[in-house]
């Protein structure tokens, strides 16, 4: 989403003064989280390539290997 481009709407209500005030707080507590979420995401996968890469691995998944289905077989053991 390019925030550059963002078209902005109007919502027009009646709020008691501290409705107002705990929807503003929500809303900056949201915009904040989702900044670091977001720095957090493009921190990992920083590149094109990076993201190509992640994403890619997640549509087309290689089929276990040996290590990994006895790895699977040892935690089933551990949790039964």
């Amino acid at each position: 989403m390019n925030l550059a481009k963002t078209q902005q709407a109007r919502f027009d209500t009646r709020l008691t003064k501290s409705q107002k005030e705990f929807f503003e707080l929500a809303i900056h507590s949201t915009q904040k989280v989702a900044n670091k979420v977001i720095a957090q995401h493009n921190a990992i996968l920083s590149t094109e390539e990076d993201r190509k890469i992640f994403f890619d691995a997640l549509i087309n998944p290689q089929k276990p290997n040996k290590s990994l289905k006895e790895a699977a077989k040892f935690y089933q053991k551990q949790v039964a």
